[in-house]
């Protein structure tokens, strides 16, 4: 009885291990790949030329010194004679390029308010300043300025001998900015800074001898007077016609 019952039992395993060896597999899915994105950049737009920029521009500028130690201003000026570009401001001499028999500033054909100029014919022109006194005078209670008074006062300079011309005059004014009061020609060119003085209101100039001037300096409360001598000591120098393209 024992042994059919065991053989009744193998007889089943067998028939279960054939049905589970005749079950197909059951294959897993692959995972679908997905697409490779593009990874090409994509090109940076052209950018388009600027049809309002100037092109490049410049005019060489070379001038013999006189010979008198001090600093060099310069300006540009049209054929009427109007100061288009104060090109050099005080400069010492070492500050330009130097060639081969002369010193060489640079104009890249602008204004002082940096817009291109027309092309054409143009002037420089420019002086150069001696080493002038400053005498701070102090506060001058009893100055009132005079409005029907002139502007400006006429200097009679060292002559070049470079240029061979007699003692020129030059008209001499007074300017102001935030910081300093100058001297100036009649024409706008700064010369020579005279003292810093801020916030002023009304600076005025009046010849005080043949080689010295007063300046006086108010800034609305008091007035302060300065005297500028040696003034004579200035050569005045010509670049000639240049020509901007």
């Amino acid at each position: 009885m024992t042994k059919k019952v065991n053989a009744a039992i193998l007889i089943g395993f067998a028939l279960v291990s054939v049905a589970i060896a005749e079950e197909s597999p059951r294959s897993s899915a692959s995972p679908t790949a997905s697409p490779t994105p593009n990874t090409t950049p994509s090109p940076s737009p052209t950018p388009s030329p600027n049809v309002n920029a100037s092109p490049a521009r410049g005019v060489r500028i070379s001038f013999v010194p006189p010979p008198l130690e001090g600093t060099i201003s310069l300006g540009v000026y049209d054929t009427n004679g109007k100061l288009v570009r104060v090109l050099v401001q005080e400069a010492e001499p070492d500050e330009f390029t130097v060639g081969p028999d002369a010193l060489i500033a640079k104009w890249d054909g602008k204004n002082n308010n940096e817009q291109d100029l027309p092309a054409g014919k143009y002037h420089a022109r420019g002086y150069l300043v001696g080493r002038l006194k400053v005498e701070d005078k102090g506060h001058a209670a009893d100055f009132s300025p005079d409005s029907s008074a002139p502007d400006h006062v006429q200097v009679k300079l060292v002559s070049n001998p470079l240029a061979k011309d007699a003692r020129p005059v030059v008209d001499l004014a007074v300017g102001f900015d935030e910081e300093k009061i100058f001297l100036k020609t009649m024409d706008d060119l700064p010369l020579f800074t005279v003292i810093e003085a801020p916030q002023l209101v009304h600076a005025s100039i009046t010849k005080s001898g043949e080689k010295s001037v007063d300046v006086w300096a108010s800034n609305g409360t008091m007035v302060d007077q300065v005297r500028v001598s040696n003034i004579d000591k200035m050569m005045a120098f010509d670049c000639g016609e240049i020509e901007l393209k």
